[in-house]
């Protein structure tokens, strides 16, 4: 499979500027092209701030980052302003046709009886959420509990965690669960809880349609002339990396 050929001969609708083209700028040294699930699914939200918090450091390497994601423009501009990510370099392909055409992990797909379309993707999320369908699932959700002492802090002592049902909570909070420079116990936990108050307050404009809430999305990364550099396939959800604990790292290391 020819994964540049399909992807430079795709058009889809850009986020910025409402009309369909290609992904690709033509005086890119490396282009990060990420396949998104839904928009409204947490792992997008999470790689976003990824790439905002090493935004500096991918501008020194000249890398550019573009991203096409399941949803329409109303889900890509609710995105981009959560996320600050570029509603310029965000795309939106309602459907998932093109997760398809690239032979992405659909998720689980058991056909319930008697329930529509969105219900039934709905119900093997839920199944997913649990391991089943999406290995490496509930390691990675209690890896946000307990902490990691491989990953870098993630809030500052003096950040202000706002917007979840929690009172708001100072980062020099996670000292006492531990101390600083690691990832601390409860720490990407509370960092995931924002992200979805967020979501599920804004949960009919995040996903306009949950027949795709299943789907698993991609990275790749290409050089100046459509070489394939990288690759990751998301076989789970909470899998977006290799590597979780830095999921950056095959960029910055």
């Amino acid at each position: 499979m020819d994964v540049y050929s399909i992807l430079n001969q795709t058009q889809r609708e850009c986020v910025g500027d409402g009309e369909f083209k290609t992904i690709f700028d033509r005086d890119s040294r490396q282009t990060l092209v990420l396949l998104w699930s839904q928009l409204g699914d947490f792992d997008n939200l999470e790689y976003a701030w990824w790439l905002n918090r090493e935004s500096a450091n991918l501008r020194a390497k000249d890398i550019t980052v573009k991203a096409i994601g399941i949803g329409d423009r109303s889900a890509g501009c609710k995105f981009c302003e959560y996320t600050g990510f570029s509603a310029q370099d965000l795309f939106v392909d309602p459907t998932a046709e093109l997760h398809r055409q690239l032979d992405l992990y659909q998720g689980l797909t058991i056909k319930f009886p008697l329930v529509s379309a969105q219900t039934n993707a709905f119900l093997n999320l839920m199944i997913m959420c649990a391991g089943i369908g999406s290995p490496g699932t509930l390691s990675e959700v209690f890896r946000g509990y307990k902490g990691d002492r491989t990953a870098p802090q993630l809030i500052s002592n003096e950040e202000i965690i706002k917007d979840t049902p929690l009172p708001d909570l100072q980062g020099s909070f996670f000292k006492l669960a531990g101390g600083e420079n690691f990832q601390r116990p409860f720490e990407l936990a509370t960092l995931r809880l924002r992200n979805m108050t967020e979501v599920l307050s804004n949960w009919s404009t995040y996903v306009p349609d949950a027949t795709y809430l299943t789907q698993r999305g991609a990275t790749f990364l290409f050089g100046a002339d459509g070489e394939l550099l990288y690759e990751h396939r998301d076989r789970h959800i909470l899998g977006f990396a290799e590597n979780m604990s830095r999921p950056l790292s095959f960029l910055l290391d």
